[in-house]
């Protein structure tokens, strides 16, 4: 039994140490306020520690540590998320749809300003997500409204009731990324208890299960995605991977590194084992027939990029349909801008970023972003080009490698990077030898801290707390990078 006297002998202070956890996630999920700074940065490192101790004392028990996993996420069922807003926004959209409404077609403020309440708890649910959210139109993507609209039809009359629909969705996102994480670490020959480190990691409880973010159910289905590529089975992999985009649209920046996975694997699993040409193994055609030869090759090749094509048709085609529903011009053009504001008009926690506007206040005398914002993304596509063609992208576990370093540079530069957008370098690092996405799920509650001036005369960011998350980021970042000796592993690990 997974409880018996010997084990529970056996692992007294480390049984101790579960139950100082669920303890905390207790305190953490119903009696803590987010500007309580103090409590939260204590909290939040003493169930760092403990996680990672268990984690290295267990690693050899999966059952256990799955269970576990599963039971402190239990503990925020009941709980109203603390650190976030934005759960008020997905009720909002969810009950809109629900109503008949395209959610993306209106602002919350364009009906409240009217005195018109479309949807029950309208005040309450605008109270919640502030104005700012209240503001703009919705940016979520349909799988993830598909999501909101569930909650909608279960508890259409309730805030509360809604929160723990759309949180028991992502808990079962969590058992999906869990299932075919360990499938896929398996296949890869690397310990299947590795996918502990995002599962039962504190920053995934808290951010997805504790405030409902859905980068969890993003996550789990890029996981699959890449599960279903390497079995072969790439049409599905398409699929899937174009629902993954269609909770989130961070998978995108992903798609040209697909291009060497389908040119090198000249196999019909994509796993290295040659793709046979018709005339391999017809002895008829005389060895000397120059066009025969030559005409053998370009059919591998020809097979490989019919199967590239073929896989970027199917995402692309599976999200058209999916958005098809809420089509409209109007929708392109709110769409369109409400995605741009996170380039050029919103800045949070960002580091690269922050140095190129403060060079450009020396020069202009004022804020940059507006030109800033527009040279970010074709900064990154032309690092997501170079990765994608001039490194070697053939293996899977590359393949993910390079998936981390484009993502990482995107987040590097880009003008926003809000917590809970770390979840996904946390669950590709588990399939690489990187750590530094680790390390970032602990500094990252510094940003939390950002506007600790905000009673002050001061409502700008605390640039030094920024600093001290940066610099420990980088710092691993670049050793991993620069000085780690490729042979050594840190025993933990």
């Amino acid at each position: 039994m997974l409880l018996n006297p010997t084990f529970l002998k056996l692992n007294r202070i480390p049984l101790l140490m579960v139950l100082t956890s669920a303890l905390l996630y207790w305190v953490f999920a119903y009696n803590l306020v987010r500007t309580d700074y103090i409590k939260l940065i204590t909290l939040y490192s003493a169930l760092f520690f403990l996680f990672y101790k268990l984690v290295q004392h267990f690693k050899s028990n999966i059952p256990f540590l799955t269970y576990l996993a599963f039971a402190l996420r239990a503990i925020f069922i009941l709980a109203t998320p603390n650190l976030s807003q934005d759960f008020y926004r997905f009720i909002w959209d969810g009950r809109m749809i629900f109503e008949g409404f395209n959610p993306y077609l209106y602002t919350v403020e364009s009906f409240i300003n009217q005195g018109t309440f479309p949807v029950a708890q309208a005040q309450e649910l605008r109270e919640g997500m502030g104005p700012l959210n209240a503001g703009h139109y919705t940016n979520y993507p349909p799988v993830n409204q598909l999501c909101f609209v569930i909650a909608g039809l279960f508890a259409g009359k309730n805030i509360l009731g809604s929160a723990i629909v759309l949180r028991l969705l992502i808990i079962a996102a969590d058992f999906g990324t869990l299932h075919f994480g360990k499938k896929l670490l398996e296949q890869l020959n690397i310990p299947k208890h590795q996918i502990f480190w995002y599962i039962l990691n504190p920053f995934i409880i808290i951010e997805l299960t504790g405030n409902l973010h859905f980068e969890g159910v993003m996550i789990f289905f890029l996981v699959w995605s890449l599960y279903l590529l390497y079995s072969g089975k790439w049409l599905w992999s398409a699929v899937v991977l174009a629902l993954s985009i269609s909770v989130k649209l961070i998978p995108l920046i992903f798609l040209p590194l697909f291009f060497q996975w389908f040119i090198n694997n000249k196999s019909k699993t994509s796993k290295g084992t040659p793709l046979k040409s018709p005339q391999d193994n017809n002895t008829n055609i005389h060895p000397s027939n120059a066009l025969h030869k030559k005409t053998s090759k370009w059919i591998p090749a020809f097979a490989e990029m019919t199967r590239l094509i073929g896989f970027y048709s199917i995402v692309l085609i599976t999200t058209i349909v999916l958005f098809l529903p809420f089509y409209s011009s109007e929708f392109i053009n709110n769409y369109s801008q409400t995605v741009a504001l996170w380039f050029q008009n919103f800045e949070f926690n960002a580091s690269i970023y922050y140095v190129a506007r403060e060079i450009g206040y020396l020069f202009r005398g004022y804020n940059e972003i507006a030109i800033i914002g527009k040279i970010i993304p074709i900064v990154v596509v032309l690092v997501t080009l170079i990765i994608t063609f001039f490194r070697k992208n053939k293996t899977m576990v590359a393949l993910i490698t390079a998936m981390l370093f484009v993502l990482s540079f995107y987040y590097f530069t880009t003008t926003t990077v809000h917590p809970w957008y770390v979840a996904t370098l946390l669950i590709l690092s588990v399939f690489t030898k990187y750590k530094f996405p680790l390390v970032w799920s602990f500094v990252i509650i510094l940003s939390y801290l950002a506007y600790v001036n905000l009673n002050k005369a001061d409502k700008s960011e605390n640039l030094w707390i920024i600093a001290v998350e940066y610099i420990i980021v980088y710092g691993v970042f670049i050793w991993e990078i620069f000085f780690k000796k490729p042979n050594v592993r840190l025993k933990q690990f």
